[in-house]
């Protein structure tokens, strides 16, 4: 499977973005889908993930709240709304997918098989 991520751009702090992403090549029901940022000078980290028929989502504690993940899989596409943003959330979000059966915390935990490349979401105060 083939990820292209985009969206993104920039907002104020305590404003909204979205990014989506589209998986090309394969169904997107067949994986567990997960958004990943990464900030600069800062490792990836998890920011949220949804399981194959949308059932099951995990948050990481920093986004729980203020962003939420959903799927469309008749579309091909993963979205994540990103509200209330604030300046710690800029970063490049990456896109990811696994073809194993996710649910709760293993969202967070398990590896992904695909990554898209990264889409940028800047956050100034």
């Amino acid at each position: 499977v083939q990820l292209q991520a985009s969206g993104g751009g920039s907002a104020q702090a305590g404003g909204s973005l979205s990014v989506s992403c589209t998986a090309s090549g394969r169904q997107l029901n067949m994986y567990s889908m997960g958004w990943f940022r990464q900030a600069p000078g800062k490792d990836r980290e998890f920011v949220a993930a949804i399981a194959r028929m949308g059932f099951s989502t995990y948050y990481a504690d920093s986004v729980k709240g203020r962003f939420t993940i959903s799927r469309d899989n008749a579309e091909n596409r993963v979205y994540l709304r990103m509200d209330s943003l604030k300046p710690e959330d800029t970063g490049v979000y990456y896109c990811a997918a696994s073809v194993s059966y996710y649910s709760g915390s293993d969202l967070k935990t398990r590896p992904y098989d695909y990554w898209g490349q990264g889409t940028l979401v800047t956050v100034s105060s």
